[in-house]
Protein backbone atom coordinates (compact mmCIF):
# COMPACT_ATOMS: atom_id res chain seq x y z
CA UNK A 1 0.00 0.00 0.00
CA UNK A 2 1.35 3.24 -0.95
CA UNK A 3 2.60 5.53 2.36
CA UNK A 4 0.76 8.08 1.82
CA UNK A 5 -2.94 6.69 1.86
CA UNK A 6 -1.92 4.77 4.74
CA UNK A 7 -0.75 7.56 6.82
CA UNK A 8 -3.42 9.53 5.78
CA UNK A 9 -5.92 6.64 6.58
CA UNK A 10 -4.11 6.60 10.59
CA UNK A 11 -4.41 10.09 10.60
CA UNK A 12 -7.91 10.24 9.85
CA UNK A 13 -8.96 7.79 12.26
CA UNK A 14 -6.65 9.17 15.31
CA UNK A 15 -9.07 12.15 14.84
CA UNK A 16 -12.29 10.38 14.47
CA UNK A 17 -10.93 8.17 17.69
CA UNK A 18 -10.66 11.13 19.78
CA UNK A 19 -14.19 12.29 18.51
CA UNK A 20 -15.52 9.20 19.37
CA UNK A 21 -14.28 8.94 22.91
CA UNK A 22 -15.44 12.37 23.44
CA UNK A 23 -19.05 10.76 22.37
CA UNK A 24 -18.67 7.64 24.46
CA UNK A 25 -17.79 9.65 27.57
CA UNK A 26 -21.25 12.25 27.00
CA UNK A 27 -23.10 9.17 27.14
CA UNK A 28 -22.35 8.47 31.23
CA UNK A 29 -23.94 11.94 31.51
CA UNK A 30 -27.26 10.34 29.66
CA UNK A 31 -26.94 7.49 32.17
CA UNK A 32 -26.92 9.88 35.00
CA UNK A 33 -29.55 11.64 33.18
CA UNK A 34 -31.87 8.56 32.70
CA UNK A 35 -31.41 7.07 36.38
CA UNK A 36 -32.38 10.88 37.86
CA UNK A 37 -35.85 10.61 36.14
CA UNK A 38 -36.45 7.38 37.01
CA UNK A 39 -35.74 8.30 40.67
CA UNK A 40 -38.01 11.15 40.52
CA UNK A 41 -40.69 8.61 39.07
CA UNK A 42 -40.23 5.82 41.35
CA UNK A 43 -40.33 9.07 44.39
CA UNK A 44 -44.25 10.16 43.24
CA UNK A 45 -46.47 10.25 40.20
CA UNK A 46 -46.21 13.73 38.91
CA UNK A 47 -46.97 15.32 35.11
CA UNK A 48 -44.38 14.35 32.29
CA UNK A 49 -43.15 18.10 32.09
CA UNK A 50 -42.52 18.08 35.99
CA UNK A 51 -40.24 15.02 35.82
CA UNK A 52 -38.28 15.94 33.50
CA UNK A 53 -37.49 19.16 34.63
CA UNK A 54 -36.87 17.78 37.84
CA UNK A 55 -34.36 15.07 36.99
CA UNK A 56 -32.47 18.09 35.01
CA UNK A 57 -32.09 19.58 38.60
CA UNK A 58 -30.68 16.27 40.03
CA UNK A 59 -28.62 15.69 36.81
CA UNK A 60 -26.92 19.36 37.13
CA UNK A 61 -26.18 18.41 41.07
CA UNK A 62 -24.85 14.64 40.32
CA UNK A 63 -22.79 15.43 37.08
CA UNK A 64 -20.19 16.74 39.07
CA UNK A 65 -19.74 13.79 41.16
CA UNK A 66 -20.15 11.34 38.21
CA UNK A 67 -17.56 13.19 36.41
CA UNK A 68 -15.03 12.57 39.46
CA UNK A 69 -16.53 9.05 39.71
CA UNK A 70 -15.30 8.25 36.26
CA UNK A 71 -12.30 10.07 36.47
CA UNK A 72 -11.15 7.94 39.18
CA UNK A 73 -12.57 4.89 37.74
CA UNK A 74 -9.77 5.58 34.23
CA UNK A 75 -7.35 6.63 36.47
CA UNK A 76 -7.69 3.07 38.13
CA UNK A 77 -7.78 1.51 34.98
CA UNK A 78 -4.56 3.26 34.07
CA UNK A 79 -2.45 2.50 36.65
CA UNK A 80 -3.73 -1.45 36.84
CA UNK A 81 -5.67 -2.40 33.63
CA UNK A 82 -2.28 -4.46 32.71
CA UNK A 83 -2.40 -6.26 35.89
CA UNK A 84 -6.15 -6.83 34.92
CA UNK A 85 -5.82 -8.29 31.87
CA UNK A 86 -2.77 -10.53 32.91
CA UNK A 87 -4.69 -12.31 35.98
CA UNK A 88 -7.47 -13.14 33.44
CA UNK A 89 -5.19 -14.50 30.66
CA UNK A 90 -2.06 -15.65 32.92
CA UNK A 91 -0.09 -14.37 30.72
CA UNK A 92 3.44 -13.96 31.46
CA UNK A 93 6.24 -11.79 30.28
CA UNK A 94 9.24 -13.63 29.29
CA UNK A 95 13.28 -12.42 28.14
CA UNK A 96 15.58 -13.22 25.35
CA UNK A 97 16.88 -16.37 27.49
CA UNK A 98 13.14 -17.65 27.70
CA UNK A 99 12.27 -16.90 24.34
CA UNK A 100 14.95 -16.23 22.05
CA UNK A 101 13.69 -16.65 18.83
CA UNK A 102 10.23 -14.69 19.80
CA UNK A 103 12.41 -11.58 21.65
CA UNK A 104 14.64 -11.07 18.45
CA UNK A 105 11.88 -11.20 16.00
CA UNK A 106 9.95 -8.21 17.60
CA UNK A 107 13.63 -6.62 18.43
CA UNK A 108 14.69 -6.66 15.02
CA UNK A 109 10.96 -5.10 14.25
CA UNK A 110 11.30 -2.54 16.22
CA UNK A 111 14.99 -1.38 15.02
CA UNK A 112 14.10 -1.67 11.74
CA UNK A 113 11.66 1.52 12.61
CA UNK A 114 13.22 2.89 15.68
CA UNK A 115 10.46 2.02 17.87
CA UNK A 116 10.76 1.37 21.66
CA UNK A 117 10.54 -2.45 22.45
CA UNK A 118 7.04 -3.27 24.20
CA UNK A 119 7.14 -5.86 26.81
CA UNK A 120 6.86 -9.35 25.33
CA UNK A 121 4.33 -11.50 27.37
CA UNK A 122 3.34 -15.34 26.38
CA UNK A 123 -0.17 -16.93 27.65
CA UNK A 124 -0.33 -20.79 27.92
CA UNK A 125 -3.45 -21.21 25.82
CA UNK A 126 -4.04 -23.58 22.65
CA UNK A 127 -5.58 -21.00 20.43
CA UNK A 128 -4.03 -19.04 18.22
CA UNK A 129 -4.08 -15.46 19.03
CA UNK A 130 -2.05 -12.44 20.16
CA UNK A 131 -3.23 -8.70 21.14
CA UNK A 132 -1.49 -5.32 22.40
CA UNK A 133 -2.48 -3.91 25.62
CA UNK A 134 -0.86 -0.34 27.34
CA UNK A 135 -1.90 3.26 27.28
CA UNK A 136 1.85 4.59 27.27
CA UNK A 137 5.18 3.37 26.06
CA UNK A 138 6.23 2.30 29.80
CA UNK A 139 2.97 0.09 29.73
CA UNK A 140 2.84 -1.22 25.38
CA UNK A 141 3.55 -5.17 25.88
CA UNK A 142 2.11 -7.74 22.74
CA UNK A 143 1.00 -10.73 24.55
CA UNK A 144 1.30 -13.72 22.71
CA UNK A 145 -0.31 -17.32 23.03
CA UNK A 146 1.61 -20.82 22.91
CA UNK A 147 -0.76 -22.23 20.28
CA UNK A 148 0.67 -19.59 17.69
CA UNK A 149 4.02 -20.06 18.92
CA UNK A 150 3.45 -24.06 18.55
CA UNK A 151 2.14 -23.57 14.75
CA UNK A 152 2.72 -20.53 12.88
CA UNK A 153 6.40 -20.32 11.48
CA UNK A 154 8.84 -17.79 12.22
CA UNK A 155 7.66 -15.09 8.81
CA UNK A 156 4.09 -15.72 10.39
CA UNK A 157 4.75 -14.88 14.10
CA UNK A 158 6.75 -12.07 12.51
CA UNK A 159 3.72 -10.80 10.48
CA UNK A 160 1.62 -11.39 13.77
CA UNK A 161 4.07 -9.60 15.92
CA UNK A 162 4.15 -6.57 13.53
CA UNK A 163 0.05 -6.50 13.25
CA UNK A 164 0.36 -5.23 17.02
CA UNK A 165 3.22 -3.07 16.69
CA UNK A 166 1.33 -1.19 14.60
CA UNK A 167 -1.66 -0.92 16.73
CA UNK A 168 0.68 0.40 19.47
CA UNK A 169 2.35 2.64 16.82
CA UNK A 170 -1.05 3.89 15.07
CA UNK A 171 -2.38 4.54 18.98
CA UNK A 172 -5.33 1.90 18.37
CA UNK A 173 -4.21 0.15 21.59
CA UNK A 174 -4.57 3.21 23.71
CA UNK A 175 -7.83 4.62 21.98
CA UNK A 176 -9.26 0.88 22.68
CA UNK A 177 -8.27 0.43 25.88
CA UNK A 178 -9.68 4.05 26.95
CA UNK A 179 -12.98 3.44 25.03
CA UNK A 180 -13.05 -0.28 26.93
CA UNK A 181 -12.60 1.55 30.16
CA UNK A 182 -15.80 3.95 29.45
CA UNK A 183 -17.41 2.01 27.83
CA UNK A 184 -17.32 -0.39 31.63
CA UNK A 185 -18.55 2.97 33.19
CA UNK A 186 -21.28 2.69 31.29
CA UNK A 187 -22.36 -0.56 32.19
CA UNK A 188 -21.81 -0.49 35.68
CA UNK A 189 -24.02 2.45 35.53
CA UNK A 190 -26.69 1.03 33.40
CA UNK A 191 -26.54 -2.76 35.38
CA UNK A 192 -26.61 -0.40 38.91
CA UNK A 193 -29.83 1.32 37.68
CA UNK A 194 -31.21 -1.81 36.62
CA UNK A 195 -30.13 -3.90 39.71
CA UNK A 196 -32.14 -1.07 41.61
CA UNK A 197 -35.38 -1.26 39.95
CA UNK A 198 -35.27 -5.08 40.25
CA UNK A 199 -34.81 -4.72 44.31
CA UNK A 200 -36.99 -1.38 44.40
CA UNK A 201 -40.70 -1.70 46.92
CA UNK A 202 -42.47 0.19 43.74
CA UNK A 203 -43.48 3.51 43.54
CA UNK A 204 -42.54 4.70 46.78
CA UNK A 205 -45.09 7.70 47.64
CA UNK A 206 -44.08 11.37 47.83
CA UNK A 207 -40.85 12.25 49.26
CA UNK A 208 -41.01 13.30 53.58
CA UNK A 209 -40.68 17.02 54.11
CA UNK A 210 -43.60 17.89 51.68
CA UNK A 211 -43.40 17.75 48.28
CA UNK A 212 -44.63 20.50 45.66
CA UNK A 213 -45.51 17.75 42.64
CA UNK A 214 -47.16 19.18 39.84
CA UNK A 215 -50.51 17.34 37.91
CA UNK A 216 -50.25 13.56 37.63
CA UNK A 217 -50.00 10.79 35.22
CA UNK A 218 -46.13 11.09 34.02
CA UNK A 219 -44.48 8.62 36.02
CA UNK A 220 -45.08 5.38 33.30
CA UNK A 221 -43.86 7.79 30.25
CA UNK A 222 -40.89 8.93 32.59
CA UNK A 223 -40.06 5.46 33.09
CA UNK A 224 -40.39 4.73 29.27
CA UNK A 225 -38.16 7.39 28.43
CA UNK A 226 -35.55 6.63 31.39
CA UNK A 227 -35.67 2.72 29.55
CA UNK A 228 -35.09 4.43 25.85
CA UNK A 229 -31.94 6.40 26.69
CA UNK A 230 -30.51 3.69 29.35
CA UNK A 231 -30.91 1.60 26.07
CA UNK A 232 -29.47 4.17 23.49
CA UNK A 233 -26.67 4.81 25.62
CA UNK A 234 -25.66 1.10 25.80
CA UNK A 235 -26.35 0.44 22.17
CA UNK A 236 -24.48 3.83 21.48
CA UNK A 237 -21.58 2.64 23.07
CA UNK A 238 -21.43 -1.04 20.99
CA UNK A 239 -21.55 1.06 18.21
CA UNK A 240 -18.70 3.37 19.18
CA UNK A 241 -16.25 0.04 19.93
CA UNK A 242 -17.25 -1.14 17.10
CA UNK A 243 -16.17 1.85 14.83
CA UNK A 244 -12.90 1.73 17.19
CA UNK A 245 -11.82 -1.71 15.87
CA UNK A 246 -12.84 -3.12 12.42
CA UNK A 247 -11.30 0.10 10.50
CA UNK A 248 -7.74 -0.80 12.71
CA UNK A 249 -7.73 -4.34 11.69
CA UNK A 250 -7.22 -3.61 8.06
CA UNK A 251 -4.48 -0.71 9.08
CA UNK A 252 -2.73 -2.89 10.91
CA UNK A 253 -2.60 -5.65 8.24
CA UNK A 254 -0.91 -2.94 5.85
CA UNK A 255 1.10 -2.02 8.36
CA UNK A 256 2.60 -5.31 9.37
CA UNK A 257 3.39 -5.94 5.27
CA UNK A 258 5.32 -2.49 5.84
CA UNK A 259 7.26 -3.71 8.45
CA UNK A 260 7.62 -7.17 7.57
CA UNK A 261 7.65 -6.98 3.06
CA UNK A 262 6.11 -10.30 3.11
CA UNK A 263 2.52 -9.81 2.32
CA UNK A 264 2.08 -13.68 2.12
CA UNK A 265 3.42 -14.28 5.98
CA UNK A 266 0.55 -12.16 6.96
CA UNK A 267 -1.98 -13.97 4.45
CA UNK A 268 -0.91 -17.47 5.78
CA UNK A 269 -0.73 -16.27 9.28
CA UNK A 270 -4.99 -14.91 9.23
CA UNK A 271 -5.08 -18.15 7.22
CA UNK A 272 -4.22 -20.37 10.05
CA UNK A 273 -5.70 -18.31 13.20
CA UNK A 274 -8.82 -17.95 11.24
CA UNK A 275 -11.61 -19.93 13.52
CA UNK A 276 -9.01 -21.00 15.84
CA UNK A 277 -8.34 -17.65 18.17
CA UNK A 278 -11.20 -17.92 20.58
CA UNK A 279 -9.76 -17.35 24.31
CA UNK A 280 -12.11 -19.06 26.68
CA UNK A 281 -10.57 -17.35 29.60
CA UNK A 282 -10.77 -13.93 28.03
CA UNK A 283 -13.52 -11.49 28.45
CA UNK A 284 -15.16 -9.65 25.41
CA UNK A 285 -13.24 -6.28 25.45
CA UNK A 286 -9.63 -8.72 25.54
CA UNK A 287 -11.04 -10.22 22.46
CA UNK A 288 -11.66 -6.94 20.80
CA UNK A 289 -7.98 -6.29 21.09
CA UNK A 290 -6.98 -9.57 19.26
CA UNK A 291 -5.30 -10.79 15.60
CA UNK A 292 -9.09 -11.88 15.29
CA UNK A 293 -12.02 -12.06 17.84
CA UNK A 294 -13.90 -15.21 15.60
CA UNK A 295 -17.83 -14.75 15.19
CA UNK A 296 -20.41 -16.09 13.27
CA UNK A 297 -24.11 -15.93 12.55
CA UNK A 298 -26.25 -13.36 14.66
CA UNK A 299 -23.12 -12.52 17.00
CA UNK A 300 -21.06 -11.38 13.32
CA UNK A 301 -23.32 -8.18 13.69
CA UNK A 302 -21.57 -6.89 16.45
CA UNK A 303 -17.97 -8.48 15.61
CA UNK A 304 -15.16 -6.30 16.49
CA UNK A 305 -13.38 -7.33 13.56
CA UNK A 306 -13.88 -7.73 9.63
CA UNK A 307 -13.62 -11.41 8.00
CA UNK A 308 -10.06 -12.96 7.28
CA UNK A 309 -11.78 -13.24 4.19
CA UNK A 310 -12.21 -9.76 3.53
CA UNK A 311 -8.81 -8.75 5.05
CA UNK A 312 -7.09 -11.50 3.00
CA UNK A 313 -8.43 -9.56 -0.05
CA UNK A 314 -7.47 -6.60 0.74
CA UNK A 315 -3.77 -7.87 1.29
CA UNK A 316 -3.97 -9.48 -1.61
CA UNK A 317 -5.19 -6.27 -4.18
CA UNK A 318 -2.86 -3.37 -2.14
CA UNK A 319 -0.25 -5.35 -1.18
CA UNK A 320 0.11 -8.02 -4.01
CA UNK A 321 -0.04 -11.34 -2.04
CA UNK A 322 -1.21 -14.55 -2.59
CA UNK A 323 -4.14 -16.17 -0.75
CA UNK A 324 -3.76 -19.87 -0.54
CA UNK A 325 -7.44 -19.97 1.51
CA UNK A 326 -8.37 -21.82 4.59
CA UNK A 327 -5.18 -24.06 5.69
CA UNK A 328 -5.83 -26.97 7.56
CA UNK A 329 -4.06 -28.01 10.54
CA UNK A 330 -3.65 -30.78 12.43
CA UNK A 331 -5.28 -31.18 15.95
CA UNK A 332 -2.60 -30.10 18.89
CA UNK A 333 -2.63 -33.79 20.12
CA UNK A 334 -1.64 -35.47 16.87
CA UNK A 335 1.70 -37.46 15.72
CA UNK A 336 3.98 -35.78 13.45
CA UNK A 337 6.24 -38.30 10.82
CA UNK A 338 8.86 -38.03 13.66
CA UNK A 339 6.78 -39.57 16.47
CA UNK A 340 6.77 -36.52 18.25
CA UNK A 341 3.41 -34.16 19.17
CA UNK A 342 3.07 -31.29 17.32
CA UNK A 343 2.31 -29.61 20.88
CA UNK A 344 5.04 -30.58 22.30
CA UNK A 345 7.33 -29.01 19.87
CA UNK A 346 9.30 -26.38 20.87
CA UNK A 347 9.22 -22.93 18.86
CA UNK A 348 12.78 -23.20 16.85
CA UNK A 349 14.42 -21.19 14.41
CA UNK A 350 13.65 -22.49 10.77
CA UNK A 351 16.46 -24.14 8.97
CA UNK A 352 18.43 -22.79 6.19
CA UNK A 353 17.78 -23.82 2.92
CA UNK A 354 20.48 -26.10 1.60
CA UNK A 355 22.94 -24.56 -1.06
CA UNK A 356 26.23 -25.35 -2.86
CA UNK A 357 26.91 -21.71 -2.52
CA UNK A 358 29.56 -20.89 0.47
CA UNK A 359 29.24 -18.97 3.61
CA UNK A 360 26.77 -20.07 6.24
CA UNK A 361 23.69 -19.44 4.96
CA UNK A 362 24.64 -21.11 1.38
CA UNK A 363 23.49 -18.55 -1.32
CA UNK A 364 23.24 -14.63 -0.02
CA UNK A 365 20.04 -14.49 -2.36
CA UNK A 366 18.05 -17.66 -1.04
CA UNK A 367 16.12 -16.38 2.01
CA UNK A 368 18.23 -16.33 5.52
CA UNK A 369 17.46 -18.20 8.65
CA UNK A 370 14.86 -15.80 9.99
CA UNK A 371 13.02 -17.06 6.56
CA UNK A 372 12.13 -14.60 3.40
CA UNK A 373 11.83 -10.97 4.17
CA UNK A 374 10.81 -9.51 0.70
CA UNK A 375 9.22 -10.71 -2.23
CA UNK A 376 12.13 -12.92 -3.79
CA UNK A 377 11.17 -14.40 -7.16
CA UNK A 378 8.12 -12.48 -7.58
Amino acid sequence: MAAYGLYSHIRSNRRRSIALLIGLFFLIYLLVYAAALLAEAFAGDASLDWLLNAAWRDFLMAAPFATIGTAIWIAIAYKFHQSMIDAITGGQEVTRNEQPRLYNLLENLCISRGIPMPKLKVMDDPALNAFATGLNQKQYSITVTTGLLQRLDDPEVEAVLGHELTHIRNGDVRMLVIAVVIAGVISFFAELVFRSLYYSRGWGGSRSGGDDRKGSGGAGAAVFIAFVLIGLAWALSLVIRLALSRSREFLADAGSVELTKNPDAMISALRKIEGRGELPEATSAIMEMCVDNPRSGLADLFATHPSVDRRVAALVQYAGGHDPGPIALPDPGDETEDGEGQADKPFLPQQPPASNAPGPWGNAAEPGPWGPHGNQGR
